[in-house]
């Protein structure tokens, strides 16, 4: 691996862009109830970008190990208007890791990631298209327009995460911005150059740089199912993204603990005060306590946040695969000129 990476022979004009095509990578776990809507949405969208821009669209299915009928149905799918592949891997590895595998298995030029639940509007592409191929935008992300809709303690909490993952960081991460964005050709080249596999997209695809703009748009309703996201794994998720992407907790456990011990020796300065000025002996076995029982907590505390950290070196050190893939359908989709007269020879037998 080099130190550096030159993807400036990537750079296109908004015609040569348009030529390359888009990748639309879509991460599919237990989606089966609205996958064939979804498909029809993005076969609409296809025929659409291909009458403004002439661009040739793919579409890449990643099954995450459903268990539902999810794999079945993306086999079934048809290969209109776009080229279609189904990568199913071998169980759930997680979103990350089926972004991952969407991202090589994407032949076009740009990538364009979105969800597979609906909430993730394709009308709403064109315009991420358009600020790549006309405004010359190499990243263009998607943010939550606005959170009324949840609790304050919920918006406290993102909010709350986000100003410590940027705390100290270069390159911030843009709050509220989601999975759903568009990456050029020169930028997905980027993203499959780093090499780690504790991966976190948000923060990678802020931190390989290039020209990026912000889109706010409202998410819709989930049209089917609940999310799988609970709170748990929302908290995990936030704990994986916090220690692969930045060390703010490390340096929060440091400040925590010059903190710790400036009050501890402000503790005793008053002890020594009101011994030498009352020649009062403070009680020992409450203060004693506490003060064991602080110091401990603490300790069990930073121990844990360099568990964690400890946990990647040895995940990276190991070298696993991200996922493995145990099954690969192509469809290629045939030009719309030709589609009439296939037609007519299958009515003609």
């Amino acid at each position: 691996m080099t130190p550096g990476s030159d993807v400036s022979a990537l750079s296109t004009t908004a015609r040569d862009a348009a030529a390359k095509g888009l990748s639309i990578v879509v991460p599919l776990y237990n989606e089966a109830a609205g996958l064939a809507a979804l498909h029809e949405r993005l076969v609409g969208l296809a025929r659409t970008l291909k009458a403004r821009y002439a661009m040739p669209c793919e579409v890449v299915y990643v099954d995450d190990g459903s268990a539902d009928q999810t794999l079945a149905i993306a086999r079934a799918l048809k290969a209109d208007a776009l080229d279609l592949q189904v990568v199913s891997l071998s169980r759930n590895f997680g979103k990350e890791a089926a972004l991952m595998a969407g991202l090589d298995h994407a032949r076009r030029g740009a990538v364009l990631f979105m969800d597979g639940d609906g909430q993730h509007p394709p009308s709403l592409v064109e315009k991420l298209v358009g600020h790549w191929i006309d405004d010359g935008y190499d990243v263009v992300y998607t943010a939550k327009a606005h959170r009324d809709n949840e609790s304050f303690l919920r918006r406290q909490a993102v909010h709350g995460f986000y100003a410590l993952i940027n705390w100290g960081a270069r390159q911030k991460i843009p709050e509220d911005a989601g999975d759903f964005r568009l990456l050029s050709p020169r930028a997905a080249a980027a993203l499959r150059q780093l090499p780690e596999r504790n991966r976190f997209f948000k923060g990678l695809a802020s931190w390989i740089g290039f020209r990026q703009i912000r889109v706010d748009y409202e998410p819709a309703p989930r049209a089917h199912g609940v999310t799988t996201f609970s709170p748990g794994r929302l908290i995990g998720l936030s704990i994986e993204g916090l220690t692969s992407f930045s060390v703010a907790p490390l340096r929060f456990a440091s400040l925590f603990g010059v903190l710790l011990a400036a009050g501890a020796f402000m503790f005793g300065l008053t002890i020594l005060w009101e011994v030498l000025t009352t020649g009062k002996q403070v009680p020992g076995y409450p203060s004693l306590v506490i003060g064991l029982m602080t110091i401990g907590g603490v300790q069990l505390l930073m121990i844990g946040i360099v568990g964690e950290y400890i946990g990647k070196i040895l995940s990276e050190l190991k070298a696993r695969p991200i996922y493995f893939v145990a099954e690969h359908t192509d469809k290629k989709a045939e030009p719309e000129a030709q589609q009439p007269a296939a037609l007519e020879r299958t009515a003609a037998e």
